[in-house]
């Protein structure tokens, strides 16, 4: 039988078909396989250290892997940094750097299937961290990934209007007299102090919602509601050690920065290392 070239329209209603019969089938495995909701136990400041004992142990064995494979993040920074200078954004230039870590639990994805492997005594190397792209829970990763990201976008945005309402619309001259002005005029000083108190509320929101999130998904299919829902049900019961969670991290990837960035490539995989740790005290195993 000849062929003949189909109609366009038909073409276009079977495309569309296509694609809604798809939908169904990603928002299923955004939800998971698991309906149950995970067990938790309360966490301490025991539970804390241990947790940074056994990053930095995690670390130490994976020294030369995970240095390699988190190069990448203070490199993204810099050219992010390098971007803001030549397209006049030095305003954003901090708020850019320090909103930066929001996305952090995205990077520390393969460091949780990295820790998850050596607790069970198996064989890991850097590039089993990929293992998470054949996880049945790859759909809620991306989709609680895209949310982490468009609260960076929002920081953003929040810190951009912040500056036009206090020392805009004109842009300064310079990083000095940016910081000059920031520390020296009353403007400057109410920029600085809002910019912190939105910063702060951020950072909670995305404690929040991703401290147990991300290594529950690679740990189990439950979906993202279950994941998101788990972790805020742990910062709710345990709002001390969660906070005090929270500062270290802070105040790591604060410290860390300082040498242009360069501190990240061991403080990103400790801290991800830890992460794991932590959310293996407060989520017991299967």
């Amino acid at each position: 039988m000849a062929k003949t070239i189909g109609n366009p329209g038909s073409f276009a209603i079977r495309a569309i078909g296509d694609i809604f019969g798809v939908v169904p089938r990603v928002l299923r495995r955004i939800g998971g396989h698991s309906e149950a909701v995970p067990e938790l136990r309360p966490i301490t400041l025991a539970d804390i250290r241990f947790a940074l004992r056994a990053g930095i142990d995690d670390f130490l064995a994976f020294r030369s892997d995970v240095l390699f494979a988190c190069l990448l993040y203070p490199l993204i920074g810099l050219i992010l940094a390098r971007f803001a200078f030549q397209a006049d954004l030095i305003p954003l230039i901090f708020p850019l750097l320090a909103g930066f870590a929001l996305v952090g639990p995205v990077v520390a994805i393969g460091l949780y299937e990295m820790s998850r492997r050596r607790a069970r005594g198996d064989e890991a190397r850097w590039s089993d961290g990929f293992a998470v792209l054949q996880s049945p829970s790859l759909g809620p990763i991306v989709a609680l990934g895209a949310i982490l990201f468009a609260i960076f976008v929002a920081w953003m945005s929040s810190a951009a209007l912040i500056y036009l309402a206090t020392l805009g619309p004109e842009p300064p001259a310079g990083l000095v007299d940016l910081v000059t002005r920031a520390v020296s005029t009353p403007a400057g000083w109410t920029m600085t102090i809002a910019g912190m108190l939105v910063g702060f509320l951020f950072a909670c929101l995305v404690l929040s919602i991703s401290i147990l999130s991300f290594p529950l998904l690679v740990d189990r299919d439950v979906g993202l509601i279950n994941a998101i829902v788990t972790s805020i049900r742990l910062a709710a019961a345990n709002p001390g050690p969660v906070a005090i969670w929270g500062l270290i991290v802070a105040v790591s990837l604060a410290v860390a920065s300082i040498p242009a960035l360069l501190g990240l490539v061991a403080a990103i995989p400790i801290l991800g290392h830890a992460t794991w740790h932590l959310y293996r005290r407060a989520v017991p195993r299967a």
